[in-house]
């Protein structure tokens, strides 16, 4: 195991916020006229990205999208508005979770939820070696909430990815869907 340096000190879960916004154009549409899922996904990671670098004090790269969901349809002219923060933090690692928002450019009418999504990024040093990232302190309920979301979603992914490790080394599953 490398020698990491020591932990730095923590950082407020509002203190990395971002909000990115965009508006769909003609070059963003699928055939069936609505935004592309893929375009979602770059801002959802560009948001998610800026997020992990402001947490983190300095480079981070996406090591996993682990969920995305998409509510509603985004079309040409809607302004979009891509929320991020830091849920959770481990040694080198961040959860961002996401929160994509569409209006018409042109009416005032109360924003649309259109898309979630939970990223796991790594922070890394120069030589793309891991580096620790401050502990995200939590500062609502909300905040709380999250934080413990976070959790679930990272045991869940661990786990997942351990039955799967066994599975291919040739360990069948027993009755309870785990590795035996």
């Amino acid at each position: 195991m490398t020698d990491l340096p020591p932990d730095p000190p923590g950082k407020a879960t509002a203190a990395s916020r971002t909000t990115l916004s965009h508006i769909m154009t003609q070059n963003d549409v699928n055939l069936l006229g609505t935004v592309h899922g893929g375009v979602i996904m770059k801002l959802v990671d560009d948001a998610a990205g800026a997020v992990a670098g402001r947490h983190s004090g300095g480079p981070a790269v996406t090591a996993a999208m682990d969920e995305m969901v998409f509510l509603e349809p985004v079309r040409v002219g809607d302004l979009v508005h891509v929320r991020a923060q830091c849920n959770w933090t481990g040694r080198t690692s961040m959860e961002i979770g996401v929160l994509v928002l569409a209006e018409r450019w042109n009416e005032a009418t109360p924003a649309t939820r259109v898309a979630t999504a939970y990223l796991v990024f790594a922070a890394v040093d120069e030589a793309g070696k891991p580096r620790p990232v401050p502990p995200v302190l939590p500062g609502s309920d909300r905040d709380r909430r999250r934080y413990q979301e976070a959790q679930i979603r990272r045991t869940h992914r661990l786990a997942r990815r351990r039955e799967i490790t066994a599975l291919r080394a040739g360990h069948p599953l027993s009755s309870d869907g785990t590795a035996s």
